[in-house]
């Protein structure tokens, strides 16, 4: 059986941001020790002497990322592939960064080390609109194949290969479709929107390493129609899945469904 290593994506990072806003807001941070420096490269400032002493005030998401937003500026969480925030829980062998709360402990563990913890918000600025907003069609309408336009942040942000798979099942598109018309790309959207609304009621997809703050699955991969199920039935029609490579990424589609 194929194993499956999948970035938390905006159903999974939404579920964490539910999870961590009212405990953390209002709380102050007390102390910050980076255990592995790799986790903060992307950092201008050093989160170890610019964060004690600073009140969280919210705890929101912009796509993939976690945003918590300080009495005096901002904090950015991007989980990469294997990234888990963890609250109140012992420190162990993948334990990066340790926040350090007025009564209160927050993790950041990560295996693979591809996350990143920041000061500041410069890498959101320049992501695209959110998922969950209202999207323009005409952003799909592109010579590039349309799995690959929805991976693109740039374009939206927060959909990865899980749900860009389940949306584009759903839709009915073939995943190398290019430059689709206006009525598929609003079914597309509004396909993108109800999987991910689906996904954050079922708190996620765990499939590798996602789980959330308390160190639970979701379970929103028992609804997966495409997605990781090569050569199984199609639930709709009961072709084999067919898995193909769209712009670098392992894509899963029915070819009978899906045009």
């Amino acid at each position: 059986m194929t194993a499956y290593i999948c970035m938390p994506e905006l159903p999974e990072v939404e579920t964490i941001v539910r999870e961590l806003a009212p405990r953390l807001r209002g709380r102050h941070i007390v102390s910050v020790e980076v255990l592995q420096p790799r986790i903060t490269r992307h950092s201008k400032t050093d989160i170890t002497t610019v964060l004690p002493g600073r009140r969280i005030e919210e705890v929101r998401r912009h796509g993939k990322f976690i945003i918590v937003d300080l009495d005096q500026g901002c904090l950015t969480i991007h989980l990469g592939m294997t990234g888990q925030l963890l609250f109140d829980t012992a420190p162990g062998p993948y334990t990066r960064v340790i926040f350090v709360l007025d009564d209160a402990v927050l993790l950041y563990d990560d295996t693979r080390m591809f996350g990143a913890i920041e000061f500041g918000a410069a890498r959101v600025e320049r992501l695209g609109p959110d998922a969950l907003t209202q999207l323009a069609p005409d952003k799909l309408k592109r010579k590039a194949p349309v799995k690959a336009v929805l991976l693109n942040q740039a374009v939206f942000s927060g959909i990865g290969n899980i749900y860009a798979d389940e949306a584009l099942f759903r839709a009915g598109i073939k995943p190398t479709a290019r430059n689709i018309s206006r009525p598929r790309a609003e079914k597309l959207l509004a396909a993108v929107d109800d999987v991910l609304r689906e996904a954050i009621e079922h708190r996620g997809s765990s499939v590798s390493d996602y789980v959330d703050t308390e160190g639970r699955r979701g379970s929103f991969q028992q609804q997966h129609r495409v997605y990781a199920r090569e050569k199984l039935p199609c639930v709709v029609c009961g072709t084999p899945i067919r898995k193909i490579v769209v712009g670098g990424r392992g894509t899963h589609y029915c070819p009978k469904c899906q045009r």
